[in-house]
């Protein structure tokens, strides 16, 4: 039997964008499963209860990603 998905939003960080239908692209820092939470870039439905696909990085994997797109945009 498969473990019951729980998903929890400790932090919201900023709404990236937003479509015509109202979900919003979001940066915030969720707690899959219980564990740890990470940041989180993903697509939301306005209550927040259905998303979209998305990513999840460490706080390690946000500051290379940081640090790649401060060179991309410095070009």
């Amino acid at each position: 039997m498969a473990d019951e998905f729980s998903f929890q939003i400790t932090e919201q960080l900023k709404v990236i964008s937003t479509s015509k239908s109202g979900w919003t692209l979001e940066l915030n820092k969720v707690s899959w499963g219980g564990r740890p939470a990470k940041y989180d870039l993903r697509s939301w439905a306005p209550d927040h209860q259905k998303m979209g696909k998305g990513i999840t990085l460490t706080d390690e994997e946000l500051e290379a990603l940081k640090t790649a797109l401060n060179e991309l945009l410095s070009v």
